[in-house]
């Protein structure tokens, strides 16, 4: 976390969460959804605005984490800003590798990862638990992630896609949660 983040969350420790503002989609792209899209429905069949400006993803990739509950937030300064996701936590990019390992797991963040296992859901998509979290593999890293499956690196389990967040510790939609309570 960014030391003048950590500033401001010791200068003014009361600030209140926000909710239902940031997204995190499938290819690892955060998207700023303003009142408008949030009205429209929820998160990400309406994405909003997919944040481009190189430093502002930066910053938020530097200040990413979860809570306790497995919420993940954006710490903004003082302000807690949590995120909807629509698939996992952390979106993985495969970059082949030499040595045992054979490829590299890079998150959407820039930061690396050890494979612990993968998980085919019912759509077809790959995810990988790793020492960090959970994470979908990036649709164009396919190709990649299945050298690992063919090599005998990865070996590979089924889930149903509801099932994930339970088993791997992670809320999708703190906004779903605050409104269900």
């Amino acid at each position: 976390m960014d030391e003048i983040v950590k500033a401001a969350m010791a200068r003014w420790p009361n600030v209140p969460h926000c909710r239902g503002w940031l997204g995190l989609d499938a290819r690892g792209d955060w998207y700023l959804r303003d009142e408008r899209t949030q009205a429209a429905g929820p998160f990400p069949q309406h994405k909003g605005s997919r944040i481009v400006h190189d430093r502002l993803r930066d910053f938020i990739a530097r200040n990413y984490a979860a809570d306790a509950d497995g919420a993940w937030y954006f710490q903004n300064g003082p302000q807690r800003v949590f995120v909807e996701i629509e698939a996992a936590p952390w979106v993985w990019r495969v970059q082949a590798a030499g040595g045992a390992a054979g490829a590299e797991l890079l998150s959407h963040t820039g930061r690396a990862a050890a494979y612990e296992s993968a998980w085919l859901d019912e759509n077809g998509r790959l995810f990988v638990a790793t020492d960090i979290g959970l994470g979908l593999v990036h649709s164009l890293d396919m190709d990649a992630a299945a050298d690992q499956v063919e090599s005998g690196r990865w070996t590979v389990g089924e889930v149903r896609f509801s099932e994930l967040p339970g088993r791997f510790g992670y809320r999708p939609s703190p906004v779903a949660d605050v409104l269900q309570r």
